[in-house]
Protein backbone atom coordinates (compact mmCIF):
# COMPACT_ATOMS: atom_id res chain seq x y z
CA UNK A 1 0.00 0.00 0.00
CA UNK A 2 1.11 3.58 -0.59
CA UNK A 3 2.89 5.51 2.12
CA UNK A 4 0.89 7.41 4.71
CA UNK A 5 -0.44 10.82 3.75
CA UNK A 6 1.62 13.43 5.56
CA UNK A 7 -0.22 16.28 7.27
CA UNK A 8 0.81 19.34 9.25
CA UNK A 9 -1.35 21.65 11.36
CA UNK A 10 -1.04 25.39 11.91
CA UNK A 11 -2.45 26.38 15.29
CA UNK A 12 -2.69 24.69 18.67
CA UNK A 13 -5.76 26.44 20.10
CA UNK A 14 -9.16 24.77 20.50
CA UNK A 15 -9.57 24.05 16.79
CA UNK A 16 -5.94 23.21 16.05
CA UNK A 17 -5.73 20.86 19.03
CA UNK A 18 -8.97 19.21 17.99
CA UNK A 19 -7.67 18.63 14.48
CA UNK A 20 -4.45 17.14 15.88
CA UNK A 21 -6.35 14.75 18.13
CA UNK A 22 -8.58 13.58 15.28
CA UNK A 23 -5.67 13.10 12.89
CA UNK A 24 -3.93 10.91 15.47
CA UNK A 25 -6.96 8.60 15.39
CA UNK A 26 -7.10 8.19 11.60
CA UNK A 27 -5.55 5.39 9.59
CA UNK A 28 -3.39 6.12 6.58
CA UNK A 29 -2.38 9.63 7.60
CA UNK A 30 0.62 10.83 9.59
CA UNK A 31 0.73 14.07 11.57
CA UNK A 32 4.28 15.33 11.02
CA UNK A 33 4.38 18.61 12.95
CA UNK A 34 2.40 21.55 14.34
CA UNK A 35 3.11 25.24 13.87
CA UNK A 36 2.56 27.42 16.95
CA UNK A 37 2.68 31.21 17.08
CA UNK A 38 4.10 31.23 20.60
CA UNK A 39 7.71 30.62 19.75
CA UNK A 40 8.58 29.75 23.35
CA UNK A 41 6.69 26.48 22.81
CA UNK A 42 8.76 25.54 19.75
CA UNK A 43 10.71 22.31 20.15
CA UNK A 44 8.29 20.82 22.64
CA UNK A 45 6.43 17.57 22.03
CA UNK A 46 2.84 17.89 20.81
CA UNK A 47 1.74 16.17 24.01
CA UNK A 48 2.37 19.44 25.90
CA UNK A 49 -0.21 21.25 23.73
CA UNK A 50 -2.77 18.44 23.93
CA UNK A 51 -2.33 17.70 27.63
CA UNK A 52 -1.29 14.11 26.99
CA UNK A 53 0.71 12.08 29.50
CA UNK A 54 2.62 10.21 26.81
CA UNK A 55 4.94 11.83 24.26
CA UNK A 56 3.91 11.59 20.61
CA UNK A 57 7.26 12.21 18.94
CA UNK A 58 5.61 15.06 17.00
CA UNK A 59 7.22 18.46 17.51
CA UNK A 60 5.87 21.98 17.78
CA UNK A 61 7.48 24.44 15.37
CA UNK A 62 7.78 28.20 15.77
CA UNK A 63 8.59 28.64 12.08
CA UNK A 64 6.06 27.41 9.52
CA UNK A 65 8.52 27.58 6.64
CA UNK A 66 10.89 25.30 8.58
CA UNK A 67 8.08 22.85 9.31
CA UNK A 68 6.95 22.65 5.70
CA UNK A 69 10.45 22.36 4.26
CA UNK A 70 11.60 19.83 6.85
CA UNK A 71 8.57 17.54 6.97
CA UNK A 72 7.24 18.08 3.42
CA UNK A 73 3.56 17.49 4.28
CA UNK A 74 1.06 16.69 1.55
CA UNK A 75 -1.42 18.99 3.24
CA UNK A 76 -1.52 21.78 5.82
CA UNK A 77 -4.63 22.29 7.93
CA UNK A 78 -4.68 25.93 9.02
CA UNK A 79 -6.49 26.84 12.24
CA UNK A 80 -4.98 30.19 13.21
CA UNK A 81 -7.26 32.98 12.02
CA UNK A 82 -10.66 34.11 10.76
CA UNK A 83 -9.62 36.81 8.30
CA UNK A 84 -8.15 36.16 4.86
CA UNK A 85 -5.44 38.79 5.29
CA UNK A 86 -4.19 37.09 8.45
CA UNK A 87 -4.35 33.63 6.91
CA UNK A 88 -2.68 34.52 3.61
CA UNK A 89 1.01 34.54 4.73
CA UNK A 90 0.75 31.01 6.13
CA UNK A 91 -1.13 29.76 3.08
CA UNK A 92 1.49 31.37 0.85
CA UNK A 93 4.26 29.54 2.71
CA UNK A 94 2.50 26.20 2.28
CA UNK A 95 1.68 26.68 -1.41
CA UNK A 96 5.18 27.84 -2.32
CA UNK A 97 6.51 24.62 -0.83
CA UNK A 98 4.03 22.38 -2.66
CA UNK A 99 1.59 21.63 0.14
CA UNK A 100 -2.18 21.57 -0.31
CA UNK A 101 -4.17 23.60 2.25
CA UNK A 102 -7.42 23.28 4.16
CA UNK A 103 -8.20 26.43 6.13
CA UNK A 104 -10.96 27.14 8.62
CA UNK A 105 -10.58 30.92 8.23
CA UNK A 106 -14.17 32.08 7.77
CA UNK A 107 -13.43 34.68 5.12
CA UNK A 108 -11.73 32.02 3.01
CA UNK A 109 -14.89 29.94 2.74
CA UNK A 110 -15.66 32.27 -0.19
CA UNK A 111 -12.85 34.85 -0.40
CA UNK A 112 -13.94 36.29 -3.74
CA UNK A 113 -16.59 38.31 -1.88
CA UNK A 114 -14.58 40.36 0.61
CA UNK A 115 -10.96 39.81 -0.44
CA UNK A 116 -10.88 39.16 -4.20
CA UNK A 117 -7.24 40.21 -4.44
CA UNK A 118 -6.21 37.55 -1.90
CA UNK A 119 -8.41 34.98 -3.64
CA UNK A 120 -6.60 35.74 -6.90
CA UNK A 121 -3.20 35.40 -5.24
CA UNK A 122 -4.15 32.04 -3.72
CA UNK A 123 -5.56 30.75 -7.01
CA UNK A 124 -2.47 31.86 -8.96
CA UNK A 125 0.00 30.35 -6.51
CA UNK A 126 -1.99 27.11 -6.19
CA UNK A 127 -2.11 26.67 -9.97
CA UNK A 128 1.59 27.47 -10.29
CA UNK A 129 2.54 24.81 -7.74
CA UNK A 130 -0.04 22.17 -8.66
CA UNK A 131 -1.87 22.14 -5.32
CA UNK A 132 -5.36 22.91 -4.00
CA UNK A 133 -6.86 25.12 -1.29
CA UNK A 134 -10.24 24.76 0.44
CA UNK A 135 -11.94 26.94 3.03
CA UNK A 136 -14.33 25.00 5.25
CA UNK A 137 -15.95 24.92 8.68
CA UNK A 138 -19.30 24.39 10.31
CA UNK A 139 -20.49 27.92 9.49
CA UNK A 140 -19.63 29.28 7.00
CA UNK A 141 -18.87 26.18 5.01
CA UNK A 142 -21.64 23.78 5.94
CA UNK A 143 -24.84 24.54 7.90
CA UNK A 144 -26.00 27.87 6.44
CA UNK A 145 -24.64 27.35 2.93
CA UNK A 146 -23.59 23.83 1.89
CA UNK A 147 -26.65 22.15 3.45
CA UNK A 148 -28.90 24.85 1.98
CA UNK A 149 -27.49 24.29 -1.50
CA UNK A 150 -27.87 20.50 -1.19
CA UNK A 151 -31.53 20.82 -0.19
CA UNK A 152 -32.35 22.94 -3.25
CA UNK A 153 -31.22 20.05 -5.44
CA UNK A 154 -34.71 18.52 -5.26
CA UNK A 155 -36.49 21.75 -6.24
CA UNK A 156 -37.87 22.75 -9.64
CA UNK A 157 -37.45 26.37 -8.58
CA UNK A 158 -36.67 28.41 -5.46
CA UNK A 159 -38.38 31.65 -4.45
CA UNK A 160 -36.67 32.33 -1.14
CA UNK A 161 -34.46 30.77 1.53
CA UNK A 162 -34.41 31.31 5.27
CA UNK A 163 -31.87 29.52 7.44
CA UNK A 164 -31.09 29.92 11.12
CA UNK A 165 -28.52 28.55 13.53
CA UNK A 166 -29.22 28.95 17.23
CA UNK A 167 -26.17 27.78 19.13
CA UNK A 168 -24.45 27.75 22.50
CA UNK A 169 -21.26 29.78 22.87
CA UNK A 170 -20.23 28.27 26.20
CA UNK A 171 -17.70 25.76 24.75
CA UNK A 172 -15.71 28.51 23.02
CA UNK A 173 -12.62 30.34 24.21
CA UNK A 174 -12.14 33.99 25.11
CA UNK A 175 -11.28 35.18 21.60
CA UNK A 176 -14.63 34.00 20.21
CA UNK A 177 -16.63 35.31 23.18
CA UNK A 178 -14.96 38.70 22.78
CA UNK A 179 -16.07 39.05 19.15
CA UNK A 180 -19.66 38.30 20.24
CA UNK A 181 -19.61 41.04 22.89
CA UNK A 182 -20.15 38.58 25.74
CA UNK A 183 -20.03 40.16 29.21
CA UNK A 184 -20.54 43.74 28.01
CA UNK A 185 -23.26 46.23 28.84
CA UNK A 186 -25.59 47.20 26.01
CA UNK A 187 -23.78 50.53 25.66
CA UNK A 188 -20.39 48.80 25.52
CA UNK A 189 -21.77 46.32 22.95
CA UNK A 190 -22.82 49.04 20.50
CA UNK A 191 -19.57 50.93 21.06
CA UNK A 192 -17.73 47.69 20.29
CA UNK A 193 -19.68 47.39 17.04
CA UNK A 194 -18.68 50.90 16.02
CA UNK A 195 -15.03 50.26 16.84
CA UNK A 196 -14.91 46.82 15.20
CA UNK A 197 -14.22 44.87 18.39
CA UNK A 198 -17.66 43.24 18.36
CA UNK A 199 -18.38 41.63 15.00
CA UNK A 200 -20.94 38.91 15.62
CA UNK A 201 -20.74 36.09 13.11
CA UNK A 202 -17.90 35.96 10.60
CA UNK A 203 -19.08 34.75 7.22
CA UNK A 204 -22.64 35.75 6.31
CA UNK A 205 -21.64 37.44 3.01
CA UNK A 206 -19.52 34.39 2.18
CA UNK A 207 -22.48 32.05 2.77
CA UNK A 208 -24.78 34.26 0.68
CA UNK A 209 -22.20 34.32 -2.11
CA UNK A 210 -21.80 30.54 -2.07
CA UNK A 211 -25.56 29.96 -2.20
CA UNK A 212 -26.26 32.57 -4.88
CA UNK A 213 -23.40 31.35 -7.07
CA UNK A 214 -24.69 27.77 -6.92
CA UNK A 215 -28.29 28.80 -7.69
CA UNK A 216 -27.46 31.43 -10.30
CA UNK A 217 -28.98 34.31 -8.36
CA UNK A 218 -27.50 37.77 -8.90
CA UNK A 219 -27.36 39.45 -5.50
CA UNK A 220 -27.60 43.24 -5.69
CA UNK A 221 -27.56 44.06 -1.98
CA UNK A 222 -26.80 42.61 1.46
CA UNK A 223 -28.02 44.05 4.77
CA UNK A 224 -26.75 42.93 8.18
CA UNK A 225 -28.01 43.72 11.68
CA UNK A 226 -26.42 42.92 15.05
CA UNK A 227 -28.22 43.19 18.40
CA UNK A 228 -27.09 42.28 21.93
CA UNK A 229 -28.75 39.34 23.64
CA UNK A 230 -29.10 40.66 27.20
CA UNK A 231 -29.16 38.07 29.98
CA UNK A 232 -31.75 38.07 32.76
CA UNK A 233 -29.83 35.46 34.78
CA UNK A 234 -26.24 34.77 35.75
CA UNK A 235 -24.37 32.59 33.27
CA UNK A 236 -20.87 31.15 33.66
CA UNK A 237 -18.20 29.51 31.53
CA UNK A 238 -14.54 28.82 32.37
CA UNK A 239 -13.78 32.05 30.49
CA UNK A 240 -16.40 34.52 31.72
CA UNK A 241 -19.17 35.24 34.22
CA UNK A 242 -22.17 37.08 32.80
CA UNK A 243 -24.32 39.02 35.27
CA UNK A 244 -27.97 39.96 34.70
CA UNK A 245 -28.11 42.99 32.43
CA UNK A 246 -24.92 42.07 30.58
CA UNK A 247 -24.67 40.69 27.05
CA UNK A 248 -24.78 36.90 26.72
CA UNK A 249 -24.23 36.96 22.97
CA UNK A 250 -25.17 38.54 19.66
CA UNK A 251 -28.22 38.15 17.42
CA UNK A 252 -26.84 38.61 13.92
CA UNK A 253 -28.99 38.54 10.79
CA UNK A 254 -28.27 38.96 7.11
CA UNK A 255 -30.70 39.58 4.24
CA UNK A 256 -29.70 39.36 0.58
CA UNK A 257 -31.71 40.95 -2.24
CA UNK A 258 -32.23 40.21 -5.92
CA UNK A 259 -33.89 43.02 -7.90
CA UNK A 260 -35.03 44.53 -4.62
CA UNK A 261 -36.65 41.29 -3.45
CA UNK A 262 -35.35 39.55 -0.30
CA UNK A 263 -34.33 36.05 -1.39
CA UNK A 264 -31.91 34.84 1.30
CA UNK A 265 -32.28 35.49 5.01
CA UNK A 266 -29.71 34.05 7.42
CA UNK A 267 -30.23 34.28 11.19
CA UNK A 268 -27.59 33.44 13.78
CA UNK A 269 -28.30 34.25 17.45
CA UNK A 270 -25.29 33.06 19.44
CA UNK A 271 -25.25 33.15 23.24
CA UNK A 272 -23.76 31.50 26.30
CA UNK A 273 -25.99 28.82 27.85
CA UNK A 274 -29.23 29.74 26.04
CA UNK A 275 -31.03 26.94 27.89
CA UNK A 276 -30.88 29.00 31.10
CA UNK A 277 -33.61 31.18 29.62
CA UNK A 278 -35.54 28.45 27.84
CA UNK A 279 -33.98 28.88 24.40
CA UNK A 280 -33.51 25.64 22.47
CA UNK A 281 -30.59 25.37 20.10
CA UNK A 282 -30.91 24.05 16.57
CA UNK A 283 -30.25 24.41 12.86
CA UNK A 284 -33.24 25.16 10.67
CA UNK A 285 -33.60 25.64 6.92
CA UNK A 286 -36.79 26.67 5.12
CA UNK A 287 -36.94 26.83 1.32
CA UNK A 288 -39.97 28.32 -0.44
CA UNK A 289 -40.31 26.96 -3.94
CA UNK A 290 -41.47 23.89 -5.81
CA UNK A 291 -41.59 21.98 -3.57
CA UNK A 292 -41.27 23.76 -0.23
CA UNK A 293 -38.53 22.18 1.90
CA UNK A 294 -38.11 22.37 5.65
CA UNK A 295 -35.26 20.86 7.68
CA UNK A 296 -34.85 21.11 11.45
CA UNK A 297 -31.95 19.74 13.50
CA UNK A 298 -32.10 20.00 17.28
CA UNK A 299 -29.90 20.53 19.18
CA UNK A 300 -27.53 22.35 16.82
CA UNK A 301 -24.65 20.51 15.15
CA UNK A 302 -21.77 21.18 17.58
CA UNK A 303 -19.68 23.95 16.06
CA UNK A 304 -16.26 22.96 17.34
CA UNK A 305 -16.65 19.25 16.64
CA UNK A 306 -18.20 19.93 13.25
CA UNK A 307 -15.42 22.27 12.13
CA UNK A 308 -12.68 19.87 13.23
CA UNK A 309 -14.43 16.98 11.50
CA UNK A 310 -14.85 18.86 8.23
CA UNK A 311 -11.21 19.99 8.24
CA UNK A 312 -10.09 16.36 8.48
CA UNK A 313 -12.82 14.64 6.46
CA UNK A 314 -12.24 16.89 3.44
CA UNK A 315 -8.57 15.85 3.13
CA UNK A 316 -9.12 13.19 0.42
CA UNK A 317 -11.27 15.54 -1.66
CA UNK A 318 -8.63 18.28 -1.56
CA UNK A 319 -5.83 15.87 -2.44
CA UNK A 320 -7.91 14.49 -5.34
CA UNK A 321 -8.91 17.94 -6.65
CA UNK A 322 -7.42 19.74 -9.60
CA UNK A 323 -5.08 22.60 -8.60
CA UNK A 324 -6.78 25.82 -7.54
CA UNK A 325 -8.93 27.51 -4.91
CA UNK A 326 -12.27 25.90 -4.02
CA UNK A 327 -15.38 26.44 -1.90
CA UNK A 328 -17.34 23.63 -0.31
CA UNK A 329 -20.00 24.00 -3.02
CA UNK A 330 -17.42 22.88 -5.59
CA UNK A 331 -16.32 19.77 -3.69
CA UNK A 332 -17.79 16.26 -3.38
CA UNK A 333 -19.95 15.69 -0.31
CA UNK A 334 -17.98 15.26 2.93
CA UNK A 335 -18.17 11.93 4.73
CA UNK A 336 -16.71 10.63 7.97
CA UNK A 337 -13.35 8.93 7.37
CA UNK A 338 -13.77 5.57 9.08
CA UNK A 339 -11.35 3.49 7.00
CA UNK A 340 -7.85 3.89 5.63
CA UNK A 341 -7.65 7.36 4.08
CA UNK A 342 -5.12 6.17 1.50
CA UNK A 343 -7.79 4.03 -0.18
CA UNK A 344 -9.71 7.23 -1.08
CA UNK A 345 -6.82 8.90 -2.88
CA UNK A 346 -6.93 8.63 -6.67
Amino acid sequence: MAKNIKAAVAGSGNMGSGVCRLLLEKKGIELTGVYVKRRQNAGRDLSSALGLNKKTGILLYGNLDELIKTKKPDILIQCTSSKAADAWPEIKTALKNGANVITIAEELSYPAYSTPEIAEKIETLALRNGVSVLGTGINPGYVLDYLVIALTGVCFNVDSIEASRVNDLSPYGYSVLKTQGVGLTTKQFYRGLEEGRVVGHFGFPQSVSMISKALGWKIDGIEQTRKPIVSNVERKTPEVTIHPGQTAGCEHTCTAYTKGKPVIRLIHPQQVHPELEGVKTGDRITIKGTPDISLSISPEIPGGIGTVALAVNMIPHVLNAEPGLFSMAEMPAPAALLGDIRELIK
